[in-house]
């Protein structure tokens, strides 16, 4: 079972990065919180606690999809991948991305792709200074801005094996925003050896949960696509899936791992 880590400490508001209002909640932080961050405010951590009355089980399963994140970068560093393209990256909770590979080898690269200005801005201040992190603000639907700017700005190159990790984006991606050609473009400049380790919201999630997240979020940035494995499973056709392919993220993990009402699917894909 994954412990109920409370959320850390309120962060100090005169030290808020410029461009940061702590004074409205953030998704980011709202995740920061439920991985017990304290890159977080109160505001935060108040709508956490209102997602927690209407899913009691999503902290557990921020928890369980960080487990499964930190266990695919942990597949791929141990498969000799040094660099590390972490897009959706969120503001990072210890243990990180970057601390589980750099502990495999500490001179691996990581850059940290988030679109949203706020977290971009947290990262900026938390990451920027460590040796081999790189921050960067980008969009993964401008798949081309990512890969051109990560070989200047991260010295990234696609010559040798790289992984991406695309963890809780996915189901943002609307079907008229292509997310197969998405994947597929990065599929392209992938070198052999490389991996890609993905999430996404399936339609097996409780039928509730599906129908009032939707209506919530219907038109605005936050809204979310349940689809099913059959369609996921075409997005990455031309990867070789790892065992135990495209299930709910507790199967690719030890344990007595409960059930969660919001069911995410998670697969790490290798290019041959």
């Amino acid at each position: 079972m994954i412990e109920d880590i409370e959320g850390g400490a309120v962060s100090d508001v005169k030290r808020v990065p410029a461009g940061v209002d702590p004074s409205k909640p953030n998704s980011a932080r709202v995740y920061n919180y439920l991985l017990g961050g304290k890159d977080n405010y109160e505001v935060d951590q108040m709508l956490a606690h209102r997602m927690l009355q209407i899913a009691p089980d999503t902290k557990t399963l921020a928890w369980l999809v960080r487990k499964f994140m930190l266990q695919g970068a942990q597949i791929a560093a141990e498969a000799g991948v040094r660099q590390f393209i972490d897009i959706g990256a969120g503001i990072p909770a210890s243990p990180s991305l970057h601390e589980t590979v750099q502990q495999i080898d500490a001179s691996s690269k990581v850059v940290a792709v988030d679109y949203d200005a706020v977290v971009f801005a947290h990262n900026n201040a938390l990451l920027a200074r460590l040796p081999g992190v790189t921050p960067m603000l980008a969009d993964v639907r401008r798949p081309d801005d990512i890969i051109e700017r990560v070989q200047a700005e991260a010295q990234i190159d696609f010559s040798q094996p790289v992984a991406i990790v695309l963890v809780g984006v996915l189901h943002y991606i609307m079907d008229d925003e292509r997310p197969a050609e998405i994947i597929a473009r990065f599929h392209e400049k992938l070198a052999p050896g490389s991996y890609f380790i993905f999430t996404h919201g399936s339609d097996e999630s409780d039928p509730d949960f599906i129908a009032q997240s939707t209506a919530q979020a219907a038109g605005s940035t936050a809204q979310v696509l349940f689809r099913s494995r059959a369609e996921v499973a075409k997005y990455f056709d031309s990867f070789e899936m790892l065992e135990p392919g495209l299930v709910p993220v507790q199967q690719w993990l030890d344990g007595d791992t409960p059930k969660t009402g919001l069911v995410l699917i998670g697969g790490v894909g290798r290019k041959n």
